[in-house]
């Protein structure tokens, strides 16, 4: 064999290397650009194919969701105020927080200066809903009339007790920057199930809490050491959805099509010279985005939908970018195949004034989020469709700075917080550890970070210590060396 037919044959052999270790948006992709050289049937198994990639092997058993809507509230909603129930706290309204209770638990910088720390119970009125009796706050009338879908988690804790590395171990499972996020992960490990948009879309909203509340980064969407393919695609709230989306001024459509023809042929070559993987993946995110500039349109188009979805999503359910129209564009993505979508809402960063700000945070999420759960159930898709609610940590139950009669704020408390899920695979009307009367500590039936990550990806077919994938010489997860499925929280 001569020297260029060895190179070819490397090439190739680099080619269907690639193909099956990477899955997702690429398979499909690279499958009809390279169908003209008979390889993609060979490439792909059948099953490959029904699912548009990911990885041989996986799901590693029968999932009980095919995908995922995560509803992050970004900033730490107090569980005293929506979902922990202390009535004791009352009679003890102002009193120094025992130190038999704190215990030399660290406090942020924000109170630890504090000379006291006075117990601040919740103004807000609480009832029992649903056959499994879950406590929900006066203001989420909404969502405690869905109580019986959910799995209410009361015993959460994380490692981070600042904002930054709290929210990235919620979305990558490490609290510095760097490791792909879960929704990177679904993308890498199973596929997507629609050709026309991303496996992984992200969605963003301010809340009416706090306007300057904390920021988000790209990153946390971001694919970290994974190929740039599974990063979740962000949905912006003006203008295109997606940058560049639109063809440029002059430029019609089939112009765009020959245009990315060449293009394709120069990346191709390109590749045979460098051997760089990421070429791959870009042919396939231009691919991905002339699709997209069919389907896209189609997605946010809102307008037929049936006038009782519209009300039952509340008043701002038409105006892009808020909360409940994110929600409507959450079922519309999981209508259409989408694997893991997110949303992230801001403004629950509530150090000063909280009984006024979470009140508008509870009238923002409340609606929509019913909504959501009951729309997805009436068509039907809640049977495969798992639903996560919550944020990065909880809040203090002393006050940080004054308290008085109706106002007091919380500070950053990562010793427990409070998390629910609904949909496939979870118990259904279920309230899930508890703790001490204080709300400071963890009484029964811990869960950390790691255990939820691995208990979500169980729900999808997944073992969480399988799922891996070796850079640098090691194999990374999402649940790094920990988490254990919460078996209690199955169906």
């Amino acid at each position: 064999m001569n020297e260029n037919n060895l190179i070819r044959l490397q090439d190739q052999f680099n080619r269907r290397t690639f193909i099956r270790r990477t899955g997702g948006l690429g398979l499909a992709a690279l499958a009809t650009i390279f169908a003209d050289e008979g390889w993609a049937k060979a490439v792909l198994s059948a099953d490959q194919q029904k699912r548009f990639g990911g990885l041989d092997g996986i799901p590693h058993f029968a999932p009980k969701a095919n995908r995922v809507i995560y509803l992050f509230q970004s900033g730490a909603p107090s569980q005293l105020d929506l979902f922990d129930y202390k009535p004791e706290l009352e009679k003890r309204r102002a009193e120094d927080l025992p130190a038999s209770v704190r215990m030399g638990q660290r406090l942020t910088g924000m109170t630890s200066g504090q000379k006291t720390f006075p117990v601040a119970p919740s103004i807000f009125k609480y009832a029992q809903h649903g056959e499994g009796r879950i406590w929900f706050s006066e203001i989420l009338p909404h969502m405690a009339s869905i109580a019986d879908e959910i799995c209410m988690i009361k015993s959460m804790y994380t490692e981070a007790i600042n904002h930054d590395p709290a929210v990235t171990f919620f979305q990558t499972g490490f609290q510095l920057a760097g490791r792909p996020s879960i929704g990177s992960w679904l993308s890498y490990g199973l596929g997507t199930m629609n050709n026309d948009l991303p496996a992984f879309v992200v969605l963003t909203s301010k809340g009416s809490g706090r306007a300057d509340d904390q920021p988000l980064y790209d990153r946390l969407w971001g694919s970290g050491f994974l190929p740039t393919q599974h990063q979740g695609v962000r949905f912006r709230n003006t203008g295109d959805p997606v940058l560049f989306l639109s063809d440029p001024h002059g430029i019609d459509r089939a112009t765009r099509r020959e245009m990315l023809d060449e293009i394709v042929g120069l990346n191709k070559i390109k590749k045979a010279v460098v051997g760089d993987p990421e070429i791959d993946t870009r042919i396939s995110q231009y691919e991905l985005a002339f699709r997209m500039q069919t389907s896209v349109p189609d997605l946010l188009d809102i307008s037929k939908e049936p006038s009782a979805i519209i009300e039952m999503y509340g008043p701002d359910v038409k105006r892009p970018g808020s909360y409940a129209y994110n929600c409507l564009l959450a079922r519309r993505l999981a209508e259409r195949g989408v694997r893991f979508v997110q949303l992230f809402h801001m403004g629950w960063d509530h150090h000063f004034g909280l009984p006024m700000a979470i009140r508008g945070q509870a009238k923002d999420v409340d609606q929509p989020t019913a909504a959501l759960i009951k729309d997805l159930k009436q068509r039907g898709m809640l049977n495969d469709t798992l639903v996560v609610w919550g944020g990065e940590f909880g809040r203090t139950v002393y006050s940080q700075g004054d308290l008085t009669p109706d106002n007091y704020g919380r500070d950053h408390h990562p010793r427990n917080f409070a998390v629910w899920m609904a949909g496939a695979g979870v118990k259904k009307s279920l309230s899930y550890g508890e703790t001490d009367d204080y709300s400071y500590n963890i009484v029964e039936n811990p869960v950390s970070v790691h255990d939820l990550h691995a208990t979500m990806l169980n729900i999808l077919g997944i073992d969480h210590t399988r799922l891996t994938y070796r850079y640098q010489g090691r194999d990374f997860r999402l649940t790094d060396v920990f988490g254990n499925v919460v078996k209690d929280l199955l169906e």
